[in-house]
C-alpha cells in the first residue's frame, strides 16, 4: 500500500521559501508545490548594483525551475495568489487552485510610505528587479537629458539625486550613485561634467544604520561625505512633490527621488483575515505559526516574530533562511508525532557597503570597516549567491568595475520620447 503524501504549499520562492524547498527536497513523505508570481529567485542584497548599472539582472537572479530540477517531489507554478481559503485549506491563483496540509507564507515585503501613499507616484522604491531597472533607467536618462540641455544651472535638478532612508539600502544606493557619477561615467559626456552631480541622503533619525554600532554609523557618514554625498540626519520628510522633497528647513529640487525608508507586508498578507501588526506583517508564535491556523507558517519579511524578544526580528535574509530551515524541520517533526522546540534566531551580524573598497560589517563583537569590511561583505555575499554561474559572473563584474572604474550594464531600455522632458 503506497504512502499518502502530505501536501506542502509554499507561496514565494525567496530566501525563506527556498530553504523550505531545499530542506524537504526528495523527501518521499511530502509533495511540495511552490506558487510564485516571479519565475526567478532574486538575490535582493545586490539590487542596488543593478539599479546603479554595475551588474545586470542575470547576475543576481536565477530561474526557480533550474534550482529545483533535481527535486522530484517539487512542483513550481507561476501565479499570483488572490485568495486563501483557510477553512478548506485551498489557495486560489490564475483561475487555478491547490489544496494543502501545510501552508508556508513566504511572500516577502513591499515598500511602505507610512500612510503617505501619494508619495508612491513621485518616488522610486527598490524591492525587485522591476524597481532596480526603473531606477537605473531614470539615472541614466537624467544624464542624457542634462547633456542635451548642456547647461548645469538649467540641468541641475536632473543631476541631483535624493535618497530617503538611512538604512543599508539607502547608504548603498547613495555611495554607488556618487561613485557612478563622480568617477565611472565622468569622461563620457561633453556638454556636462557628471562630477558636479549632487547626491543627498536623508534620514529622519539621529544617525545612519541604526542597527549598527554608533562608531560604524559615524564611519559610514564620514565615508559617504568624502565621496561627495550630503548626509542629512534628524530630517523627517514633510512632503514629496513633482519637483523635489520638502523638509522642515528647506526644499530640495530633484527629478529623481528614491524611497528606501520602510517596508510593510505584501498585498496578500494585508488582505488575509489573520492577526497582523501595523506594518501588515503576520504575527506568529514561537513556532513561526499563526495563532488562528496551526498548519499555516509565516516566515521572512512577511512575519512578525517577536516571541520572547523586545522587538520583532528584522527583515533580513539570514532571518528568512533560518526560519525556512526551521519550519521544514518542524513539519517533519510534527509528522513523526514528536514534540517541537521554539525557533531561536542566531544573529550572524550586519553588513553594508559604502562604496568601492569601503563597507562596515559587524559579527558579534567583531567590527570591520573600510577595506576589511568590504572584503568581508564581498565574501559573505558570494557565499550566499545562488548558482555557481551567478557567483562567477558577479565576481567578474565586480573585479572589472573595481579595476577599471567602469559600469558594464548602462543600457537604457526606453523609447526616445523620454528625452523630451525639460526642466
Amino acid at each position: 500500500m503506497s504512502q499518502i503524501k502530505k501536501k506542502i504549499l509554499i507561496i514565494g520562492a525567496g530566501f525563506g521559501g527556498l530553504q523550505v524547498i531545499k530542506s524537504l527536497a526528495n523527501n518521499s513523505s511530502f509533495e511540495i508545490t511552490v506558487v510564485d508570481k516571479k519565475n526567478h529567485h532574486l538575490f535582493q542584497p545586490l539590487l542596488y548594483q543593478v539599479a546603479t548599472a554595475v551588474l545586470s539582472p542575470a547576475d543576481i537572479a536565477i530561474p526557480s525551475r533550474s534550482i529545483t530540477t533535481k527535486f522530484k517531489n517539487v512542483k513550481i507554478l507561476l501565479g499570483d495568489v488572490t485568495e486563501i481559503d483557510f477553512k478548506n485549506r485551498t489557495v486560489k491563483f490564475q483561475n487555478n487552485s491547490e489544496s494543502y496540509d501545510y501552508l508556508v507564507l513566504a511572500t516577502g515585503a513591499r515598500t511602505s510610505y507610512f500612510g503617505n501613499n501619494t508619495w508612491k507616484e513621485k518616488t522610486l522604491g527598490l524591492k525587485n528587479l522591476k524597481d532596480a531597472l526603473a531606477i537605473r533607467r531614470r539615472i541614466l536618462l537624467s544624464f542624457e537629458q542634462a547633456e542635451l540641455i548642456g547647461n548645469y544651472e538649467k540641468a541641475k535638478s536632473f543631476m541631483h539625486y535624493v535618497i530617503i532612508g538611512g538604512g543599508p539600502t539607502g547608504v548603498e544606493l547613495a555611495g554607488s550613485i556618487a561613485e557612478l557619477s563622480h568617477n565611472i561615467i565622468r569622461k563620457d559626456f561633453r556638454n556636462i561634467d557628471s562630477g558636479m552631480t549632487k547626491v543627498t541622503l536623508i534620514e529622519a533619525g539621529p544617525r545612519l544604520l541604526t542597527a549598527f554600532n554608533e562608531k560604524s554609523s559615524q564611519f559610514t557618514k564620514e565615508k559617504l561625505e568624502s565621496r561627495g554625498v550630503e548626509v542629512l540626519t534628524n530630517s523627517p520628510v514633510l512632503d514629496i512633490t513633482d519637483t523635489g522633497v520638502v523638509l522642515k528647513d528647506r526644499t530640495i529640487e530633484s527629478k529623481t527621488v528614491i524611497w528606501a525608508a520602510g517596508v510593510e507586508g505584501s498585498e496578500l498578507a494585508k488582505n488575509l483575515p489573520i492577526n497582523k501588526d501595523k506594518a501588515n506583517r503576520i504575527i506568529v508564535d514561537e513556532y513561526c505559526r499563526t495563532s488562528e491556523f496551526p498548519e499555516v507558517f509565516v516566515i521572512g519579511d512577511a512575519a512578525n516574530y517577536s516571541s520572547g524578544l523586545t522587538r520583532p526580528l528584522p527583515g533580513v535574509s539570514p532571518v528568512a533562511m533560518q526560519q525556512g530551515r526551521y519550519v521544514a524541520k518542524v513539519i517533519e517533526t510534527i509528522e513523526k508525532k514528536k514534540s517541537i522546540s521554539p525557533f531561536h534566531y542566531f544573529d550572524k551580524g550586519n553588513m553594508a557597503t559604502i562604496g568601492r573598497t569601503d563597507a562596515v560589517a559587524e559579527f558579534g563583537k567583531i567590527r570591520l570597516k573600510g577595506i576589511l569590511g568590504w572584503l568581508g561583505w564581498l565574501f559573505v555575499h558570494l557565499v550566499y549567491q545562488v548558482g555557481f554561474k551567478n557567483k562567477v559572473s558577479t565576481l567578474l563584474s565586480w573585479v572589472w568595475s573595481y579595476l577599471t572604474f567602469r559600469a558594464g550594464s548602462r543600457l537604457i531600455q526606453e523609447e526616445m520620447d523620454e528625452l523630451s522632458i525639460r526642466p
